[in-house]
């Protein structure tokens, strides 16, 4: 089996306990080959634990590493372009985690090089490769016409469930101007999404971006897209939000938010006449936690109840022996960009309902 060489820039909390062990576990598909972060410190101990030799502060001088067949752009969200950008212009695959880009912008800058280049490009969406969601996919084709579905996270700091489970690395020697740097880029990048809006909305569109574009994309993939997005509010200075969303013949509810408790409730649920699914997650950030599917329906007079574990299997180790199969085959994954740029189209369509319900529109609609 041929071995692909794989360089890593951002080597933050999900590198340190998803995709560097995984990557080691699967040493049949992969070699680690080079390793980048802006931390000088971090790089250099991840550099030993993982032994490798290139080390780079610098993803453009990454890019440039001749023997790497591919790179994972793990780093800050402002940052994901223009990593996957250099990289696709040295020929190289990528996989880049979600949020991919934060407005269309990137994502077509991305798609023009990366057709240039003639590579893939794959999102790390896994929770779209967990097996108890692909077998979610089978049996919602069993269900008959949808009566209604729901879509929910609500999370803890992943920091609390990190502390108590893991080993993370952490250095304060990042420079204040990369810092600096690194928010205005945010700042510039949403507007370009959304243009100029409050404060909360703006971090509301952080939030759809971040720990929502998970939710959102598992739900295209089941159900499709949206036709329009009836209503949605956001509280808290944007950190919950729910929706309601209009699709052929049904509507479905979506609610997120974060707060302070240590544990992890996403789910999608799908309810037909006489069966409902509930594809159920937990934290990432403890592997092999499984992701299980929960049927209920009803035969005749009889109730049924089960749930499937398809496996223990982690989501992302399906999704790097995905990847593999991507670049060795030189084949389009399911999560590519043009998928995600749907994605960006829900977060706009929500971010818009969120700014018809803030109180100056509403009175300037009454006023009318």
């Amino acid at each position: 089996m041929r071995r692909l060489k794989v360089g890593l820039v951002g080597l933050g909390e999900v590198a340190q306990i998803t995709h560097l062990p995984i990557l080691e576990n699967l040493s049949d598909r992969y070699e680690i080959a080079a390793l980048c972060d802006i931390s000088p410190a971090l790089l250099q101990v991840l550099g030993e634990k993982y032994r490798v030799t290139n080390l780079y502060t610098d993803y453009k001088a990454m890019a440039a590493q001749e023997d790497l067949d591919a790179v994972f752009v793990l780093n800050s969200d402002e940052y994901h372009a223009d990593s996957a950008i250099h990289a696709l212009k040295h020929n190289k695959h990528v996989l880049i985690e979600k949020p991919m880009t934060l407005n269309h912008a990137d994502a077509d800058a991305m798609i023009k090089a990366r057709d240039e280049a003639g590579v893939q490009v794959m999102v790390g969406y896994m929770r779209r490769f967990a097996p108890a969601f692909t077998e979610a996919l089978e049996e919602i084709k069993t269900l008959g016409p949808i009566q209604y579905a729901k879509v929910r996270d609500i999370i803890g700091p992943n920091r609390k469930i990190i502390d108590q489970s893991s080993t993370v690395f952490r250095f304060t020697d990042i420079p204040k101007e990369l810092m600096d740097d690194r928010f205005a880029r945010r700042s510039a990048m949403i507007k370009e999404a959304i243009g100029e809006v409050p404060q909360d909305i703006y971090n509301a569109y952080g939030l759809l971006a971040g720990l929502n574009s998970h939710d959102l994309s598992a739900m295209r993939e089941l159900l499709g897209m949206p036709k329009r997005v009836v209503s949605a509010a956001q509280w808290n200075g944007g950190g919950y939000i729910t929706a309601i969303l209009e699709f052929d013949g049904y509507y479905a509810t979506f609610e997120t938010g974060v707060d302070e408790q240590c544990r992890f409730d996403a789910s999608i649920e799908v309810m037909g006449k006489y069966k409902q699914l509930n594809v159920k997650y937990d934290t990432p950030y403890i592997r092999h936690l499984p992701t299980t599917l929960e049927v209920k329906e009803t035969v005749g007079e009889q109730y049924n109840e089960y749930v499937k574990r398809p496996t223990l299997k982690d989501p992302y180790t399906v999704e790097l022996e995905a990847f593999y199969e991507v670049v060795t085959k030189n084949i389009a994954p399911k999560t590519t960009i043009e998928d995600y740029k749907q994605d960006l189209d829900i977060f706009k369509m929500i971010t818009d309902a969120l700014l018809a319900n803030e109180p100056e529109a509403i009175d300037v609609k009454l006023e009318v």
